[in-house]
């Protein structure tokens, strides 16, 4: 199909009468937009849940381990001088 050909099929549909609409469009729109809204409510409560578990985990974790502290030798200086 040639480009002039395309044209003249694409203006012939734009000049016609649009298409109808379902009746139940709007209301099947609806239902999907509340649907995802409520997905993505749901998806963003589950995120600041998983930030505050992880949150409170390194504060236990940094409370119980104490990572800034040097930890104790393990072995003892040698003994000189006797």
């Amino acid at each position: 199909m040639s480009h002039l050909h395309r044209e003249a099929r694409v203006r012939r549909l734009l000049e016609g009468a649009p298409p109808p609409v379902p009746p139940d469009l709007h209301a099947d729109a609806v239902r999907h937009g509340q649907r995802l809204l409520r997905r993505r409510n749901a998806a963003r409560r589950l995120m600041w849940l998983l930030l505050c578990a992880a949150t409170v985990a390194f504060l236990v974790w940094t409370l119980t381990a104490r990572p800034w502290v040097e930890p104790p030798s393990e072995t003892t200086p040698p003994l000189t001088g006797w």
